[in-house]
């Protein structure tokens, strides 16, 4: 996955998946089990699952890259049904918890890297490539990890460099920070969780996962 032809933000990379993934599981490491109870900032979850989420997603758009399915997800359901597939042992404390996200993260940082440029899976948001997946898994996790680490810490932790510049251009193209703004909270911005100077805070929202 080359950079942009624009040079501007670059292409999102299997090597960014792991970046994301290990900055949250290096947060979660610091918190014990009793505390992933809470909720997870704005969304009505706890810290534990919206981690299972965060987990489930990266498995999911791995599948997707592995699968190269057209027309839906991969069929896979838990054990009662449901949608999310990924249930972490609570047994397994923090620890697992941080190794299901590092495992979720490297499945669908491989098939990013490993697929070729025309492979096609489906996505609701519109059919994407290994790249759109990596950026939605990025998203996942930083977004996501935000709630999360606001739910353990009560304060929002920067994400690591570059990744939030990377993710608006691929999956947000009709946004664009400005020279003043931050990009972590454009990107929250984005994903309805900031309410910034002339940017009304959104209450509806979705990201473009089509090929561009």
């Amino acid at each position: 996955m080359s950079a942009r032809p624009d040079g501007a933000a670059g292409a999102v990379t299997g090597d960014d998946v792991r970046t994301a993934a290990r900055w949250l599981a290096d947060h979660l490491a610091r918190h014990p089990v009793a505390a992933f109870d809470r909720q997870a900032g704005p969304v009505r979850w706890s810290c534990w699952t919206t981690t299972e989420h965060v987990v489930d997603d990266l498995l999911a758009y791995a599948l997707q890259l592995a699968a190269l399915p057209r027309l839906a997800y991969v069929p896979l359901v838990g054990p009662r049904g449901e949608d999310e597939i990924a249930h972490v042992d609570r047994a397994a404390g923090t620890a697992g918890l941080a190794e299901a996200l590092l495992g979720g993260g490297e499945l669908l940082a491989t098939l990013a890297e490993t697929r070729p440029v025309a492979a096609r899976a489906y996505h609701p948001y519109g059919t994407s490539d290994a790249e759109g997946f990596a950026a939605m898994g990025v998203a996942e996790v930083l977004v996501h990890g935000h709630d999360v680490v606001l739910g353990l810490a009560g304060e929002h932790v920067p994400f690591p460099a570059g990744l939030a510049p990377r993710v608006l251009a691929r999956l947000f193209p009709d946004v664009e920070p400005r020279p003043d703004e931050d990009a972590d909270l454009v990107l929250l911005w984005a994903t309805g969780r900031e309410e910034l100077p002339d940017r009304p805070q959104r209450t509806r929202w979705r990201w473009d996962a089509a090929v561009r």
